[in-house]
């Protein structure tokens, strides 16, 4: 899909203006990554891997409740979204899984981290714990994308350039919100969320990146992908909203026979647990990370 400014992206994102923006900045060569490294220092690393749309304050109340439990965390906003660049080329696994590769290359991240995947990030988690297993101490994955049973028609409506471009400059805005308002429970915290993704999408390409994964990232089908992940022996926790709109509950248990997960749970809220649930969603990632069994084969 050819690249586009959409109406209402009047920011731009560049050295002047980011000096005026929350978070940390580095190049890594496809682009500028935004992101936050936090916690106590001597704390095992966890690192956050967002959604479709989501920037990286998404994380902030889950980080705060890992740090009170001795974590530190690295979140990064996936390029398109938050602070990171808007990159001119196919967001597809590929591409964000050389962002978190690189990333924790750049800052020097050494020891196993304890990665943690929710929605779309679910699956780039996977495909990062495919390509990197001896990386990760564990794999924690929330409501992850990939399983859902009904299909969807992203691909068949995104298939052509031309017909996306078309929708997602006629239509983008409203796809959008009516998307982000399937994620979350409560109202009040619905809103909070709109109001923060919509507030980066102020960025020139922002709805450009949005079509684009989309176009390349597949939603449905990924039984393949599950499985791998589930023969990787990587000690893997599950997290589920029990009003999962999005990812919906009733693909949980072809979720645990794929993965094979020592630990699964679910959680009283929609599609976002880490977002809805933060305390609840620590606890279970604190006693996860701290009680771990070893590797195991399948």
């Amino acid at each position: 899909m050819k690249y586009f400014v959409a109406t209402g992206e009047d920011h731009s994102l560049d050295p002047v203006s980011r000096q005026s923006l929350r978070g940390s900045f580095v190049e890594l060569s496809d682009g500028v990554t935004h992101y936050e490294l936090a916690g106590p220092e001597d704390g095992e690393l966890v690192l956050l891997a967002g959604s479709l749309t989501v920037p990286l304050f998404y994380w902030d109340g889950l980080a705060t409740e890992l740090h009170a439990r001795g974590l530190r965390t690295l979140a990064c906003s996936a390029y398109g979204r938050g602070y990171s660049d808007r990159v001119r080329t196919t967001y597809d696994e590929t591409l964000f899984v050389r962002q978190l590769a690189e990333l924790t290359h750049k800052l020097d991240i050494r020891q196993p981290v304890h990665l943690v995947g929710t929605s779309i990030g679910g699956i780039v988690a996977m495909r990062y714990a495919e390509r990197y297993p001896d990386s990760l101490a564990t794999l924690t994955l929330a409501g992850p994308a990939g399983l859902i049973r009904k299909k969807v028609p992203t691909h068949r409506m995104f298939a052509s350039d031309l017909l996306t471009g078309v929708i997602a400059r006629r239509f983008g805005r409203r796809l959008l919100e009516g998307h982000l308002g399937h994620n979350v429970r409560d109202p009040q915290r619905q809103a909070e969320l709109t109001a923060m993704v919509l507030d980066a999408y102020r960025y020139e390409g922002s709805l450009y990146a949005f079509f684009d994964t989309l176009q390349h990232v597949a939603l449905s089908g990924r039984a393949e992908l599950f499985r791998r992940a589930g023969e990787l022996g990587i000690p893997t926790l599950l997290l589920w909203g029990a009003d999962d709109n999005v990812t919906p509950i009733d693909v949980l248990d072809t979720a645990r026979s794929l993965l094979t997960p020592q630990q699964c749970h679910v959680i009283d809220c929609g599609h976002m647990a880490p977002y809805e649930r933060p305390r609840e969603v620590a606890d279970h990632i604190a006693s996860f990370t701290a009680t771990r069994t070893e590797r195991h084969t399948t």
